[in-house]
């Protein structure tokens, strides 16, 4: 090797480190870096789901919003062909509403709502044992304020304000049935807090499909 090929490789050096960083950065930058237990225990890798539109749900089975379960296996049938996957992350830390097994989560939601979407092992989505999912979701799309028009909005806005004035300002889930749009890149496009009824996001979904 010469000296002048020697010379060149010692100057670009640390420009490869700092284009192979930069990719690094990127590649976190998606939900395709991220993996999970499935209900039945398996990791599950969501680099298996690289072009496909994704809707992840934290979900709860005995909640004022558990009817909207109806709502999202409707989307998951009517979009399913097209690319669409709708993902359950049951979680029990908002009114202890999700106090089952993966097994009986699995149970009720197949017996009473036919929900044939995948569902995960439960976790925690707020605190210090928040899945890494779920602290990556928190952090690309924060709260996007609940829907003026339902009505529990005034109750939930008055419950979260009682418990800190500055609730609207933190990006944590408030409660069960919060939605992220994620799409084919694998790049969060949208929040939907539990007060968006499932039928109100056909719209965003067909954009991305």
């Amino acid at each position: 090797m010469t000296f002048i090929m020697r010379l060149l490789i010692t100057l670009l050096m640390p420009v490869v480190f700092l284009l192979s960083c930069k990719n690094n950065t990127s590649d976190m930058n998606t939900i395709y870096d991220f993996t999970a237990l499935s209900n039945k225990g398996k990791e599950v890798s969501f680099a298996d789901y690289k072009g496909k539109v994704l809707l992840i749900v934290n979900t709860a089975s005995k909640c004022g919003f558990t009817p909207q379960y109806d709502g999202l296996e409707a989307l998951y049938q009517k979009y399913k062909d097209q690319g669409l996957v709708i993902i359950g992350f049951p979680c029990d830390q908002f009114g202890h509403q999700e106090p089952g097994t993966n097994e009986e989560i699995e149970e009720f939601c197949r017996l009473n709502h036919g929900v044939t979407f995948p569902l995960m092992s439960k976790i925690e989505v707020n605190g210090e044992g928040a899945h890494p999912i779920y602290q990556w979701l928190k952090s690309q799309a924060g709260f996007a304020g609940f829907d003026p028009a339902h009505p529990l909005t005034k109750i939930l806005d008055e419950m979260f304000t009682k418990a800190d004035p500055d609730y609207a300002s933190k990006p944590d889930i408030k409660w069960n049935f919060t939605k992220f749009l994620i799409n084919r890149k694998g790049e969060v496009v949208g929040r939907f807090e539990p007060t968006t009824d499932p039928s109100a996001l056909e719209r965003p979904i067909e954009e991305q499909l």
